[in-house]
């Protein structure tokens, strides 16, 4: 398993879901790891976990979508653990609607949480990260959770797709600025299929809103569009997001990882 000794994470939106599978993986891995979310309940038992398990986690109460919070939870990150050396941009939401009953107030919603929040994540953390990593060989790192939504078009999920194919070119826009800037920052990031969470929950819910089926049938769609037959694990994202934290991936930078079981490869 990769090493993510002396290393220093944030992760958004880190108290359930892929974010909580990510802070884990994380900590497992020995990372000194700060989990960021609204949901205040969530996030503090996720820490409480981690630390029975002799792990070092913290939690901060995080509006990801207000420059001043973002300010006050990398200074978190800085004056629990000393900085910040990689930044998971995970936190998102998810609804879908044709786009001629989408309104602009969606719109902004869904932008303000997917896009402005990953932009205004990096924009802080990169100060922060660049303190450390310009000043050792071992790079700094910032991993976006995108989608394939991001990669591929989908009716009724327009306003969705459109956020997240912000969030992967964002991605390669910062990962050759770091670049050119020297900061010794890497940017990669990641486009899951339908994983098994809650929000992979909603994806049956619509399907059973549109077509009257029942919920294992529902399920059973879904798998089936994956070539491998099944949904995706958050374990599964939570791997890819340890190796793009840490050196095993020293030389990938402005890269998209697919975790998708093949469905977009169809």
């Amino acid at each position: 398993m990769a090493d993510l000794k002396n290393k220093i994470v944030l992760v958004s939106g880190g108290a359930r879901g892929i974010g909580a599978a990510i802070s884990e993986a994380m900590a497992k891995a020995g990372a000194k790891v700060v989990i960021s979310d609204l949901l205040e309940k969530e996030g503090q038992n996720k820490v409480s976990e981690l630390l029975s398990q002799g792990h070092q986690a913290s939690f901060i109460k995080h509006d990801v979508t207000d420059e001043s919070e973002w300010k006050k939870t990398v200074s978190f990150c800085s004056t629990t653990y000393g900085g910040l050396d990689v930044l998971v941009n995970n936190a998102g939401i998810y609804f879908t609607g044709p786009i001629e009953e989408t309104t602009l107030e969606d719109w902004k919603k869904m932008f303000s949480v997917n896009v402005e929040g990953v932009f205004l994540g990096t924009k802080t953390a990169i100060p922060e990260i660049k303190r450390r990593s310009m000043k050792r060989e071992s790079s700094g790192s910032i991993i976006n959770l995108s989608s394939i939504a991001g990669l591929v078009g989908s009716p009724s999920h327009g306003t969705y797709t459109a956020s997240k194919g912000a969030v992967k070119l964002f991605t390669k826009s910062t990962a050759l600025e770091c670049a050119a800037l020297e900061y010794n920052i890497r940017a990669n990031s990641i486009h899951p299929g339908v994983i098994d969470t809650q929000m992979g929950s909603q994806v049956i819910k619509n399907i059973i809103e549109k077509t009257g089926s029942g919920d294992n049938e529902a399920r059973a769609q879904v798998a089936e569009l994956h070539p491998l037959g099944r949904f995706g694990r958050p374990g599964e994202v939570a791997q890819t997001a340890v190796f793009l934290a840490s050196d095993d991936s020293s030389f990938i930078t402005g890269a998209e990882f697919v975790v998708d079981g093949g469905l977009t490869a169809k």
